[in-house]
């Protein structure tokens, strides 16, 4: 019995997080524990020493002692301050080593998450359990130390003064004790059920704000100001109202320990006037030294009371923390993964299928080979499937059914560092990194060289307005390049992608934020970069892929058609109707502007 209670506690997220804890700080834990048992032992000393303080200056036969005492009682309180710094001291360096510890494994649990992971998972909840979590692992650790070795030690070592001092009377503080700790336990019903609320509103107000930071256009341009104040003030109210009620549960207990504090000194004095106490008389300093004993064992009591309301709310970030540890990665390398070959970069679908979370094919049974060395561009209405075929390439989810190979390797079988050194991308929606933007630009090739990056820019035609900025390659971007115009970050992304030198080079619409006159330079720049490279280009304005080898029409998850553009031009099908709707709305622009 006890040994399956024993087991199901160490495979507990208490019994986990201590177990791990202990092993890693192991070192600092025991300094602190021992001081800790240094300041249990020097407070009970300090309640013993009253007796001899009393009868010293009570009784003239001690008197000769004063001095003695005097010097005693100093080095008893000089080694309980040291004793008590060092505690505090290396307390706080393992709890904040074991916050830093967690958070870095949950970091690291994260990125080797699949994407489809990030695209069921709220932001506002992975940064709660990242922050919270780690703060509440550290919480826990701290209060079941100082509980268990500080306060319980100090509780041990005052009442054996109080039972040496004066017996009988300690047995009021054996009936007081009982009657507080039946006061607590009704506290931990509603405490945990609280804290799951208030982590949950608490993750609302995370929410409302990046929204807020991330659509703050949209919100003024549909002046939704007073909705979004609306949302985050209900959110707030209901971390007020929780905090509130946590912290009417834990003050109870202060009270409650200060009434029955009240009724045991005063059982105390009572008993003691009645000369029951004893068969002897016992003296001032023995008097005097059980109440001191008795006063200071209230606040290790009263800690130690609270100590499972305390250990409750810290249980529900932590068992946040390791839920999101446990869960096994969305996706995974295969333990036989070898790295893929130095092959000319071939990318063929075998009959692949695949739909998001189990739902409707978003790609169904589609094959398809994108030439070594050419250029291939996918064309059709959006929502057909194109930008989930680069999700596959990438491997950022794998095939239902069927497989994507790369050089004839299925990507299922190849190592992710491999097929990342392989590929390239630059997307509609850049992305770039709250850093200087040769950061920025280094990030896609760590080991380029200045001048390799700024070649790079320059064929991205991004130079020029990189030396205008106040700190040319050296200025801060902003958060996701806030401080960068649409056109500015896709160059950057362009000028990423060109320092990479993949072979294989993925574009999502990569010019669609560009003017008539930089896209015209920077397309120079993509043929000069796209020669004998791998190119899949995603691009809904014809215009940007009419010398494309090939033309690949995708419609609802399948391939409407493929050729070159006289190929498609010839066969009067779905490529040539795109291609008359797109030029004929361009010549009644013009001719409407004549």
């Amino acid at each position: 019995m006890m040994k399956r209670a024993w087991n199901k506690w160490r495979s507990g997220y208490m019994g986990r997080l201590v177990g791990e804890s202990f092993y890693a700080q192991g070192g600092l834990y025991g300094v602190a524990i021992l001081a800790m048992i240094a300041v249990a032992v020097t407070t009970a000393g300090s309640a013993y020493m009253m007796e001899y303080i009393v009868d010293a200056m009570t009784s003239p036969e001690l008197r000769g002692w004063a001095h003695v005492i005097a010097l005693g009682v100093v080095l008893l309180f000089l080694t309980k301050a040291v004793a008590s710094y060092i505690q505090a001291v290396f307390l706080a360096r393992a709890g904040n080593r074991i916050v830093a510890q967690q958070q870095e494994k949950l970091y690291r649990k994260l990125v080797r998450h699949g994407v489809s992971f990030f695209s069921t998972n709220e932001s506002s909840d992975l940064l709660m359990r990242t922050t919270n979590g780690a703060q509440s692992a550290r919480s826990l650790i701290d209060v079941l130390v100082t509980g268990f070795v500080r306060d319980a030690l100090t509780l041990v070592g005052l009442i054996v003064v109080m039972v040496y001092q004066q017996p009988v009377l300690s047995v009021m503080f054996f009936v007081v004790g009982p009657v507080a700790l039946l006061g607590v336990r009704y506290l931990l019903k509603s405490v945990r059920s609280i804290m799951q609320a208030e982590f949950k509103s608490l993750a609302e107000i995370i929410r409302v704000l990046q929204e807020t930071s991330a659509g703050i256009k949209v919100i003024k341009v549909f002046a939704l100001e007073d909705r979004m104040i609306d949302r985050m003030e209900t959110a707030i109210r209901k971390v007020e109202q929780r905090s509130n009620d946590i912290a009417r549960l834990q003050a109870i207990a202060s009270p409650l320990m200060e009434f029955l504090a009240g009724l045991a000194v005063a059982g105390v004095l009572i008993v003691s006037t009645m000369g029951i106490a004893g068969t002897e008389q016992p003296t001032a300093g023995q008097l005097m030294s059980f109440i001191t004993a008795l006063l200071m064992a209230y606040e290790p009591a009263k800690r130690l009371s609270r100590m499972r309301v305390q250990i409750e709310t810290c249980m529900v970030g932590v068992g946040m923390l390791f839920s999101l540890l446990d869960q096994e990665d969305t996706m995974v390398e295969s333990p036989r993964a070898r790295d893929l070959s130095d092959g000319p970069g071939q990318i063929k679908l075998r009959n692949v299928t695949f739909g998001y979370q189990g739902t409707v094919p978003v790609i169904d049974n589609m094959s398809a080979t994108f030439e070594a060395g050419k250029t291939t561009a996918l064309v059709g209405q959006s929502g057909g499937g194109k930008s989930t075929l680069f999700g596959l390439i990438m491997r950022f989810y794998d095939p239902d059914q069927g497989s994507v190979e790369i050089d004839g390797q299925d990507l299922r079988e190849v190592s992710f560092a491999s097929l990342r050194r392989k590929i390239s991308y630059v997307g509609q929606d850049t992305f770039l990194f709250s850093a200087s933007v040769m950061d920025n630009l280094r990030c896609s090739a760590p080991d380029a060289s200045d001048e390799e990056v700024i070649a790079a820019a320059r064929a991205a035609h991004a130079h020029q307005f990189i030396t205008d900025l106040p700190q040319g390659y050296e200025t801060p971007v902003g958060e996701n390049g806030t401080f960068l115009s649409g056109g500015q970050k896709q160059r950057i992304a362009i000028a990423r992608a060109i320092l990479r030198k993949a072979e294989i080079l993925l574009l999502d619409e990569a010019t669609s934020a560009l003017d008539a006159e930089s896209e015209s330079l920077v397309k120079e720049a993509l043929d000069a970069l796209t020669q004998d490279v791998t190119v899949i280009v995603i691009a809904h304005r014809l215009s940007t892929v009419l010398e494309a080898d090939k033309i690949i029409v995708i419609q609802d998850g399948t391939i409407a058609e493929q050729g070159n553009l006289d190929q498609l031009m010839q066969k009067n099908g779905p490529f040539k109707n795109l291609f008359d709707q797109q030029f004929n709305k361009h010549k009644q622009k013009q001719n409407v502007a004549e």
